[in-house]
């Protein structure tokens, strides 16, 4: 539990967003999460399948020319690297607009957890999204 604890405290408080944006019990609740080794593990995996696999799958669906059709919602923190390490394809958008005919969204002026940081605006802009998405009538869900 040690090392889940200092993982968590060093993404919590130097990822960006101030480290009072997680009260104890949250700290609490991301440690004992990461103290298991399945979930661990989990991350690592994932982590794993983002350098390795899902490139592979990215190539076969760009080859093909795959594109996802649906409007697609980027949010990005805006105190983040993000837009200096992608200049060379635009930034996010630029990068989304290589996938899909529809790329909606802006910066967050947040840190890496921008969504707890910025809970409102992270939630205003789910919202305008999804209203703004037509649903189509036929769906009854």
């Amino acid at each position: 539990a040690a090392s889940a604890g200092a993982v968590v405290e060093d993404a919590l408080d130097r990822w960006g967003s101030p480290a009072s944006v997680f009260p104890k019990d949250v700290r609490t609740a991301y440690v004992r999460a990461l103290s298991d080794p399945n979930h661990a593990h989990a991350i690592c995996e994932e982590y794993r399948a983002a350098a390795t696999l899902d490139r592979e799958h990215d190539r076969t669906d760009h080859a093909a020319g795959r594109r996802i059709s649906c409007p697609l919602l980027a949010l990005w923190s805006g105190k983040g690297p993000l837009e200096q390490w992608y200049v060379e394809e635009s930034g996010p958008f630029g990068i989304w607009g290589a996938w899909a005919d529809d790329v909606r969204g802006h910066s967050i002026q947040g840190g890496h957890f921008f969504p707890e940081e910025f809970p409102e605006e992270t939630a205003s802009a789910l919202a305008a999204f999804f209203g703004a998405v037509p649903r189509d009538p036929q769906d009854r869900r």
